[in-house]
């Protein structure tokens, strides 16, 4: 199942959530700024903005919006849009690098796209905006999520690090798609999803170790 887009309590939920993991992870708020982009109004108001420079072809070849659409998420203008969106929240502060999986890179070219356009048409011989670059761990591109899928709450396949405690999490590991070999056959690890989530915790020695 995914998560409903007009479910107002379960957003909030899910945003209280991140932050709280985030904490939990180490996250230190005396380095880091969280905040809510919802409590900050100019995010929407620039989104819009750069909309009126985004062209409606850049945004038709998003592949997150085509794969989207393509898994059965009814597309509407905020889906079509969310790469503007993100772009304002990139822009917003000049952000230089930005860490993102690898199937986010396409939207951060989009950003710099839209600010190239906006530098022009409004910068009058100056930048206004810096053009930000992507930042991909080489190691872990793309994290899987239980069924295969990226990870997401859009698609329900997440690990509940902290949420229902040691019985949530083991459940949920339970439910990670693996290939139909028995449980006592040998096993491929490249391209195995349970495989490529343990990498995401492990450290390179016991990655090395795992396979081995």
């Amino acid at each position: 199942s995914m998560t409903s887009l007009t479910d107002a309590a379960q957003r909030r939920e899910h945003t209280r959530n991140v932050a709280l993991d985030w904490l939990a992870c180490g996250l230190d708020p005396q380095q880091a700024v969280l905040w809510r982009q919802s409590d900050l109004p100019g995010v929407t108001e620039l989104a819009w903005m750069l909309g009126t420079l985004a062209p409606m072809g850049l945004l038709e070849r998003a592949h997150s919006y085509k794969d989207k659409v393509a898994k059965g998420i009814s597309p509407n203008f905020g889906l079509f849009a969310y790469p503007v969106l993100m772009a304002a929240d990139i822009l917003m502060f000049n952000a230089h690098r930005v860490p993102v999986g690898k199937d986010q890179a396409q939207h951060i070219e989009m950003a710099r796209d839209v600010a190239q356009r906006f530098n022009h048409t409004f910068g009058k011989g100056q930048d206004f905006f810096v053009l930000p670059e992507a930042s991909i761990d080489q190691e872990m591109e793309l994290l899987p999520g239980l069924d295969g899928r990226k990870m997401s709450k859009s698609y329900d396949n997440v690990i509940p690090l902290f949420e229902g405690g040691a019985k949530a999490l083991r459940e949920a590991i339970a439910r990670i798609v693996t290939d139909s070999r028995l449980p006592g056959e040998p096993k491929e690890t490249e391209g195995s999803h349970l495989v490529q989530i343990y990498d995401a915790f492990a450290t390179p020695a016991q990655r090395q170790a795992f396979r081995e």
